[in-house]
């Protein structure tokens, strides 16, 4: 199994009602911006261990770290009676994480897929917060049309009466091994060693023994709301930090999205940021701070000097 050389602590913080889980590497150094790490959708904060171990230790050394689980995934439970989660929730639970890790200081952020979706918005948002950026594939999704939205609220509302009938139900592993197999058969290129050191965070046994992939299926159901891009270009030009976004030699996006949506597009949207430029991760797929954290280290710590 992967043998960590920087490990994290564990803590729980008080956001929102909920016991927010928090991994967190070093300790706060004066004058030295937090750097947070903010996770995907189906994953956790222990993902980004690969790319911390790959930091130089002066980089490490000279500031604190945070990696916080985001609600209903990891560590962080879910609140009581959810049945669907709102994206807006996100932006609320960082800005009060920030408030207690970081009251008092701008923070360099990073955030992966949907976190670095999160990321992106909550920069527009809280400009003052936030002194670097990097996003690792948030792409943000395609373009919408007013006209479908009956069809989005038809689609939101059936997949909650299929989540109550258990539909959405995340499958159970025997074992971690099962579980590790899992993530390589998803990602081809992680490591055995990374997957079962992944697993052991991603999943935990139930009281029958078989482990549970650590995610609320409630974070299955659609969204009711339309993806508007005409906010999120207006959040893009709200942003003051420097912006890096880190994509993956494979293109994913056209991957996922097909002719729905494209990289020629997502470039075009970069463009509403007033500082933002571009990087490629060689033989990386959508995951690539697990397929290459040393080059994706490489480019964080440089455009965090």
């Amino acid at each position: 199994m992967y043998q960590a050389t920087r490990p994290s602590r564990s803590e729980f913080v008080p956001i929102r009602s909920l016991r927010y889980h928090v991994r967190r590497w070093g300790t706060p150094q004066t004058g030295a911006a937090p750097l947070v790490l903010v996770h995907g959708w189906m994953d956790v904060g222990a993902s980004y261990q690969f790319v911390v171990d790959a930091l130089s230790p002066a980089f490490a050394a000279g500031r604190e770290i945070i990696a916080p689980d985001w609600r209903g995934f990891g560590l962080t439970e879910p609140p009581a009676g959810t049945d669907h989660y709102v994206f807006a929730d996100y932006l609320a639970d960082l800005d009060q994480l920030l408030d207690h890790c970081a009251p008092s200081q701008a923070i360099d952020l990073v955030g992966h897929s949907m976190g670095g979706n999160v990321a992106m918005m909550y920069a527009g948002v809280r400009p003052e917060r936030v002194r670097r950026l990097v996003n690792l594939e948030g792409f943000g999704m395609p373009a919408t049309q007013p006209s479908k939205a009956p069809q989005r609220y038809a689609q939101w509302m059936d997949e909650l009466k299929s989540l109550q009938r258990g539909e959405l139900a995340l499958k159970g592993y025997d074992s971690a091994t099962g579980v590790a197999q899992r993530l390589m058969k998803t990602n081809p290129r992680l490591r055995a060693d990374k997957a079962a050191w992944l697993a052991q965070h991603w999943a935990r046994p139930n009281a029958q023994g078989l482990w549970d992939i650590l995610g609320d299926p409630a974070h299955k159901v659609t969204s009711a709301q339309l993806y508007r891009v005409d906010e999120a270009l207006a959040l893009y030009r709200a942003i003051t930090a420097p912006t890096l976004a880190i994509e993956a030699s494979d293109d994913s996006l056209g991957q996922w999205w097909k002719h729905r949506y494209t990289l020629a597009e997502y470039h075009e949207r970069l463009e509403s940021v007033p500082d933002c430029r571009c990087a490629v991760v060689q033989d990386a797929g959508h995951m690539l701070h697990h397929d290459q954290p040393q080059a994706v280290a490489a480019l964080i710590e440089d455009f965090l000097r």
